[in-house]
């Protein structure tokens, strides 16, 4: 309090803004956060399926009728016989599934193509993801050429590759038994090497996917990364096992599920190279034992329930797999 001319004792205010307490009810500030408009979460959730809706329905349209018409006809007896119209129709329900499941051969083929595409799947990541690591230490020129030779591998059709394969390996005129010395030596005999000999070239028109898109995820790599593991002394193998591949596993993941697709269901290569399924069908895989048992057999309905089944074992596999990464805290 200040006295005026008067004498009288005048208590000042405060400045506007200082000492006043708001009370307890007052939610206006002005430094308050804008609240989120309602709605923006799912209009940000929205936005990319928009952007996938026409791949969609493209898929849709190419893979969802045929497997719907493929589940549909496994369910019915659906031979030769109901093909022409001489007979009508049956409706078996999981008949076919139980004849398939009852089948020995079946389990057979089965535990052959599984072993047969773990083969393939983990040659075909080994030889693509080091020539990736190649092409980032050769020149310019040695990149180009690789790179061109392995683009004319995956370039080439399956049954030309085949073809070319089984002239290299050719008991009577093939190149490969006369620098080994095996003379007259019959791969496609043997069960095993004739496995063997379908493996190579599945590898080879095969590795060219994974070794591009590998290798242009090692150029995505930050080059300072690399340079501190090189000059902490760690050896190539380390680099890639501790420094590449945890920086490259969802592109590593793209590319096994791909190749598991793939080498699963392989038919012009087995079909080719072993002349239907080897010898006393000693080569079979599943794709190969449905066409049999679909159009040599005649057995339509048959061969339409192996297919689901293939395709079911596909799917749980990739399910699996992309759960167990959810688990590790993988981001896809």
């Amino acid at each position: 309090m200040t006295p005026n001319s008067s004498g009288v004792e005048v208590r000042e205010r405060p400045p506007a803004g200082r000492g006043r307490s708001r009370p307890r009810g007052d939610s206006r500030t002005s430094d308050a956060a804008p609240r989120p408009r309602a709605g923006r979460g799912g209009r940000r959730q929205t936005v990319p399926w928009l952007y996938l809706a026409p791949a969609l329905v493209v898929l849709a349209a190419l893979l969802a009728y045929p497997v719907y018409q493929l589940g549909l006809i496994s369910l019915f007896r659906y031979t030769q016989a109901q093909v022409s119209g001489g007979e009508p129709t049956a409706f078996r329900g999981f008949g076919n599934y139980a004849d398939v499941f009852s089948d020995d051969q079946f389990w057979q083929v089965l535990l052959s193509t599984v072993v047969f595409a773990a083969a393939c799947v983990v040659s075909t990541l080994a030889v693509g993801c080091a020539l990736a690591v190649l092409l980032t230490r050769v020149r310019a020129v040695p990149r180009l050429a690789l790179m061109l030779a392995a683009m004319g591998a995956w370039a080439t059709p399956a049954v030309t590759g085949s073809t070319v394969w089984l002239f290299l390996f050719d008991p009577d005129f093939g190149p490969v038994n006369r620098l080994l010395g095996l003379g007259d030596h019959s791969w496609t005999y043997g069960r095993f090497s004739a496995f063997f000999l379908v493996l190579l070239e599945v590898v080879w028109c095969s590795f060219p996917f994974v070794m591009v898109t590998v290798y242009a995820g090692i150029r995505s790599v930050p080059s300072e990364v690399l340079e501190a593991a090189a000059l902490d002394g760690a050896s190539q193998w380390r680099i890639w096992r501790s420094v590449l591949a945890p920086m490259l596993r969802p592109i590593l993941v793209v590319v096994t599920i791909q190749s598991v697709i793939w080498d699963f269901k392989v038919f012009t290569q087995i079909y080719v190279m072993t002349n239907g399924g080897g010898i006393a069908g000693q080569n079979l895989v599943l794709n190969v034992y449905a066409y049999q048992q679909a159009f040599a057999s005649s057995q339509y309905g048959l061969g339409s329930a192996i297919g689901v089944v293939m395709l079911l074992i596909l799917l749980a596999v990739t399910l699996v797999y992309l759960r167990l990464l959810r688990r590790q805290g993988e981001e896809l």
